[in-house]
């Protein structure tokens, strides 16, 4: 049972009635977890902001969707897990097995690993990384900015998996069967 109401977009006004508009436009359906966060205009601009913003930087779409499975693995969010598999299918074109082995912080990919596996790190560690997790992570071709945005997505992502885990959100995307039962 969820534990924040999913607002109905038909019957919010102001800043939410303006927000869930632009998600609406972008998207064509405004998600659950953005009808969650509609409680608070502040909490879904802000999300929206740094989503948008993390959108036009170095790292790519399919990238901080690669992100998104590992931290929400990590985090147990099967709301995220649910949506980001969803998003990396079927609107981003990933491979099923680069989606299963993201929620293990691997990938096929030595660059994209190394992301994954920072991520996890991040996680693990509560973002206290030292000397050598970064060394590691440069090491394997990441630049500066590369390093900064992954942080950023981690951190975006901590915000959702969190909110989502909180909330319980009801998830409204095809369910993800929990990885110890794939293998």
């Amino acid at each position: 049972m969820t534990r924040l109401t999913a607002l109905n977009p038909e019957e919010v006004t102001g800043k939410t009635k303006d927000l869930f508009n632009a998600v609406q436009a972008k998207l064509g359906v405004v998600p659950n977890m953005m009808r969650t966060m509609g409680n608070s205009p502040a909490v879904l601009e802000g999300y929206l902001n740094l989503s948008g913003a993390l959108s036009h930087g170095k790292l790519s779409s399919k990238t901080g969707e690669l992100i998104a499975l590992t931290v929400s693995e990590s985090n147990s969010c099967e709301y995220c897990v649910a949506a980001h598999t969803f998003i990396g299918g079927k609107l981003l074109k990933t491979d099923a097995q680069v989606l299963h082995d993201a929620r293990t912080g691997n990938s096929a990919d030595a660059k994209t690993e190394a992301i994954l596996q920072f991520a996890k790190t991040l996680i693990s560690k509560n973002g206290l990384v030292n000397d050598q997790d970064v060394n590691a992570i440069k090491n394997a071709g990441i630049s500066d900015a590369e390093l900064a945005e992954t942080v950023a997505h981690v951190a975006l992502n901590v915000l959702t998996n969190y909110f989502n885990n909180t909330a319980n959100t009801e998830i409204d995307f095809p369910a993800v069967p929990d990885l110890a039962l794939q293998n």
